[in-house]
């Protein structure tokens, strides 16, 4: 059997209670991973980490929008296109119609209401590191293995959130950055099983599960979801729960960081 772990952000802003997007409970989540990895460290043949990785202008920033007295939303506001056709918020670049077709797909698509977060993950900065806890035990399965962890940043591109792993929550064709990530699905699909984690439950870690639905329906009879390695954002505790339903009907196990692989 080969295994894979495979984290999705475990970065300190959303991970350490001092960080701006906490995630409730993600600090022991991280204690009970590390712990996790450890105890399976000799079963683990390699770790792939996601990584949000942003700018401070980023569409999911305050700095990004304006109303008309030039003031920026506070976070958790959200923001629909009939606020930017109303002028309640304009995109600060003023690139109104490049706002309206994101916020269009979006609600065409039927995902999350467009919200505005703290800024958070800073690309260069402490809030954007793998938080410590877990860190610590990837560097020491790498020594002891001689095994090699993987780093995928996502976010990058300010025009739309990135929550999933695979590719952004509205594509771009002329940034591959924003695209389907087949090889690291490819990747993923050589083990026979994947534990996943990371937060937050609610989003990044679920939309990572959906993209797999069109995408690559196939690994997700291959994933383990490590429950209690996971947290929702406060205020979305049942957003994805559908998601999760569907990853248990297709084949997906379910465990806790208990688990002796």
């Amino acid at each position: 059997m080969k295994n894979a772990l495979f984290v999705i952000d475990p970065q300190n802003d959303f991970c350490e209670n001092t960080g701006s997007l906490y995630v409730p409970g993600a600090t022991g989540d991280m204690t009970r991973l590390a712990s996790f990895l450890r105890r399976n460290a000799d079963k683990i043949d390699n770790i792939f980490i996601t990584a949000d990785d942003h700018q401070p202008n980023d569409i999911s920033h305050p700095a990004f929008w304006v109303d008309t007295q030039g003031n920026n939303p506070a976070p958790f506001t959200s923001i629909s296109v009939e606020d930017v056709n109303n002028k309640v918020w304009l995109p600060a670049d003023g690139n109104v119609s490049r706002a309206v077709e994101y916020l269009s797909e979006l609600k065409a698509a039927g995902k999350y209401a467009h919200t505005i977060w703290p800024v958070h993950c800073l690309s260069g900065t402490n809030g954007a590191d793998i938080c410590k806890t877990f860190m610590d035990a990837v560097l020491e399965w790498a020594a002891q293995t001689k095994g090699y962890y993987q780093i995928i940043r996502k976010g990058a591109y300010p025009y739309s959130e990135h929550f999933g792993a695979f590719q952004a929550e509205v594509i771009n064709p002329e940034y591959e950055e924003t695209m389907f990530n087949y090889d690291l699905a490819d990747e993923l699909y050589c083990y026979d099983k994947v534990y996943i984690a990371g937060e937050a439950k609610s989003h990044c870690v679920a939309n990572t599960i959906a993209q797999l639905f069109d995408h690559k329906p196939e690994l997700v009879a291959k994933l383990v979801i490590l429950e209690d390695a996971m947290g929702c954002v406060a205020g979305f505790e049942h957003a994805a729960d559908q998601i999760y339903e569907t990853a248990k009907i297709r084949g997906a196990q379910f465990a806790d960081t208990g688990l002796t692989i």
